[in-house]
């Protein structure tokens, strides 16, 4: 070999040697969790590292890039083929938003929350709003929904008595047949669920790992709902104590609830009203005790038509103790309270503002009475203080109150000042459907429950239906990259403080139960029979739904009966009665060996979130800190799957050999708890998916 054709080979050695490796957009990562922003939730003043991940020797330079500054970051750990960059950032009292700006060669790109893109869009943009902090105790906890008058009858002396009273033109009925399915107008049935039937499963909750009980309102109420509230000072004497009971029920045909003697009596009497309250405060305690929490329901937009501020049924008209209601009479200290259309239409003025025209529901007028306004504050440091201390409030339909945007959140942002200075580890979430970010600003609420982040993508991914069952799409149904699209959107709408205490639910008193979307029917119980909802069902796909909800990013939220096998359309039928004694024992199981997964596993409570590989009917995804690692394997389809499954990007080492230990499979099989160990070799796993299953793997390293 001549000189110069040594020299040639020498230097193409030499290039080969130096070259580097192709960038790799896999390995990058950064997120808002502890791992990658310490402190995790920080306060103005504080100084943050902020950290993101490349594969190792793969990147020229990295930069943080914050409005009009740009940092470049620093090389501070190198671990398992992983480059960690880091720099730090002096809070002040603005919000924060931040992406990364990354140069590899040629290569020049950004990291933001949707991953490496070339061009920025600001709404995935990483932040930190400061002092924002959620409560420690909702991150990850495990809350259980429960519709009281549906879940057990614990005392039978305050049920509801057939004609007790009118609503909506028909008298109420006490429900004899427990286990009957609700009917068209299920509003005034009662089946006399009460918080002494709560009390009495309370070693139940507890055995399936409830962290939190949320409780539908509770308050006095006409309805089994309760979200037309009669007296936000009390709790129901039909769901606590009757210490004082009297009176007669309607006549058959008498509509007129001033002549209900025995409603007026068990609801306006103090006696009943007290000692409601002391029995729920006793409740709370108990529960306390237990090492569980309490959220009540917040209805705040509107109230009741039975109200005692409105007064239409003249319930209170004529009791001891009560003010006349702006509805009865026009010199009303309540009268500011209510938008009243007609000026002059006193006594027994019917022209009010109802929510979307409903005249049970009679909006309240916040703008033009600034005693409603302290009213309602007060309520809402009421319950969450002594003697009650409740650990939170759920908002009903947020969004609506109030009469402009403006207003809606200068009140929540006062009602946040209030019950946080009231208890400082209370949580506040709101029902909202849409972009709820305008609220989630730190200064508002705590987070919402989580329809467009968790409910409905993957009620669409798992069984191509709408959340109401009123639609099955077939392009959406085993659609993985829509799931991951949505998600990834709807996410970035949340801080992480909201986000790891998002409520995320597959059913609630709202929607169909998810059981029952499985069997692809679409329709309501009005049309297809309460029967259908539960014909056809796959309890396989429900497991695979439980199985992501255990598993991924905030609270999950069991409602009540879904761990039992409870189907049901969208409501009422969604709002059948608790099986005791008719229970899937199984599927409850199934829901204890699940909770615990996602309890004793820390990467589940507060790990970052990565899709790792997807196809038609498949999901793979991890959840990791710096020391935890687990994989779940969603296989929706009719077939079992075997896929090789790279899982180096959870930030393990492709250069030694790795185990995983199975912590549960699901499928149509049933599901099973063997242990069974995966080696992985070179970053990547062999798994064979079960049909309608789902894995859950852990790295035992």
């Amino acid at each position: 070999m001549n000189y110069e054709n040594l020299k040639n080979m020498q230097k193409i050695q030499e290039y080969v040697t130096n070259m580097r490796p192709a960038f790799n957009k896999r390995a990058v990562f950064s997120d808002e969790t502890e791992s990658y922003r310490m402190p995790f939730e920080p306060k103005a003043g504080d100084t943050v590292k902020i950290r993101i991940r490349t594969k190792r020797g793969n990147v020229d330079m990295v930069c943080l890039v914050s409005g009009q500054e740009k940092k470049k970051m620093n090389l501070v750990e190198t671990r398992d083929g992983f480059d960690y960059y880091e720099t730090k950032l002096l809070v002040g009292t603005e919000t924060i938003h931040y992406h990364f700006e990354l140069f590899s060669g040629k290569v020049h790109c950004y990291y933001n929350r949707f991953g490496i893109v070339k061009d920025l869009d600001e709404h995935y943009a990483f932040g930190i709003v400061p002092g924002f902090e959620t409560p420690d105790w909702a991150k990850g906890a495990v809350m259980y929904q429960i519709f009281v008058d549906r879940f057990c009858n614990g005392d039978k002396s305050n049920d509801v008595v057939t004609n007790e009273y009118s609503y909506i033109s028909a008298p109420v009925q006490k429900v004899e047949d427990w286990n009957r399915p609700p009917q068209a107008m299920d509003v005034r049935d009662f089946y006399g669920g009460d918080l002494q039937g709560v009390w009495d499963k309370l070693d139940y909750l507890q055995d399936l790992g409830v962290d939190v009980i949320y409780f539908n309102p509770i308050f006095v109420s006409p309805s089994n709902h309760k979200y037309d509230i009669q007296d936000y000072d009390y709790v129901d004497p039909h769901y606590g104590k009757i210490v004082k009971d009297g009176g007669e029920p309607l006549n058959w045909g008498d509509q007129d609830n001033s002549h209900a003697s025995k409603y007026i009596q068990r609801v306006t009497d103090y006696e009943n009203l007290e000692a409601s309250n002391r029995f729920f405060a006793r409740f709370v305690e108990e529960v306390h005790k237990r090492g569980m929490k309490v959220i009540l329901d917040g209805v705040f937009n509107h109230c009741g038509s039975f109200n005692k501020w409105l007064d239409r049924e003249r319930i209170y008209e004529n009791q001891a103790g009560y003010e006349k209601g702006a509805y009865v009479s026009a010199d009303s200290p309540y009268r500011s309270f209510f938008l009243f259309h007609n000026q002059n239409d006193w006594p027994y003025n019917k022209d009010y503002d109802g929510w979307w025209g409903h005249e049970t529901l009679p909006k309240l007028n916040y703008e033009a009475s600034d005693s409603l306004y302290e009213y309602i504050m007060k309520v809402a440091r009421k319950w969450v203080s002594p003697p009650y201390n409740v650990d939170g409030w759920r908002l009903d339909v947020a969004a609506d109150l109030g009469h402009s945007n403006e207003y809606n959140h200068k009140f929540w942002r006062d009602f946040r000042k209030n019950v946080k200075e009231a208890n400082p580890n209370a949580i506040i979430l709101a029902e909202h459907y849409g972009d709820a970010k305008s609220w989630l600003e730190g200064d508002q609420w705590d987070t919402v429950m989580n329809y467009d982040a968790f409910m409905e993508p993957v009620t669409w991914f798992l069984t191509g239906m709408e959340k109401h069952s009123d639609e099955y799409n077939e392009g959406m149904y085993g659609n993985s990259d829509c799931f991951i699209g949505a998600m990834k959107y709807h996410m970035a709408s949340f801080y992480a403080p909201s986000l790891m205490v998002s409520m995320n639910e597959l059913s609630n008193h709202d929607h169909s139960r998810f059981l029952t979307r499985t069997n692809h029917k679409v329709g309501r119980v009005a049309n297809l029979g309460s029967h259908a909802a539960s014909e056809d069902i796959n309890k396989a796909v429900l497991r695979e739904a439980v199985v992501m909800q255990m598993t991924w990013p905030g609270a999950p939220t069991v409602y009540y009966g879904d761990e039992a096998g409870v189907c049901g359309f969208t409501d009422p039928d969604n709002r059948r009665t608790y099986p005791w004694g008719n229970e899937d024992k199984e599927l409850i199981e199934f829901h204890k060996e699940m909770i615990a997964i996602h309890k004793e596993n820390e990467e589940f409570i507060k790990g970052s979130l990565k899709f790792l590989a997807n196809d038609y009917q498949l999901l793979c995804y991890g959840r990791f800190t710096n020391t935890q690692r687990s994989v779940i394997a969603i296989n929706n389809s009719n077939e079992a799957k075997t896929i090789s499954l790279s899982v180096w990007e959870l930030g393990i080492s492709r250069s030694r050999e790795i185990h995983f230990k199975q912590l549960i499979a699901t499928g149509d099989f049933g599901y099973s708890l063997i242990k069974k160990v995966s080696v992985c070799k070179g970053g990547v796993l062999q798994l064979t998916l079960p049909s309608h299953g789902a894995v859950v793997l852990r790295c035992t390293e």
